[in-house]
């Protein structure tokens, strides 16, 4: 794999995101790769605050989410 950078889009706002810059978030259930994003900073903190609240149950759904971190 290359050190050069390479400018690829944001999947959340499609902006040209250096890999530098980029954030990589992986979705897995049982050690199968079900979703990857790349985010650039902005997105990938917007990301954060939403994980943030779904863990803290600010959601909406009650806080009965069966969501387990592993």
């Amino acid at each position: 794999m290359s050190n050069a950078a390479t400018s690829e889009p944001c999947d959340a706002c499609g902006d040209p995101t250096t890999d530098a810059l980029a954030r990589t978030v992986r979705l897995s259930v049982d050690r199968a790769n079900i979703d990857t994003q790349r985010l650039c900073p902005d997105c990938f903190a917007d990301w954060i605050r939403r994980y943030q609240d779904r863990m803290a149950g600010r959601d909406g759904d009650g806080g009965d989410s069966e969501i387990i971190v592993d």
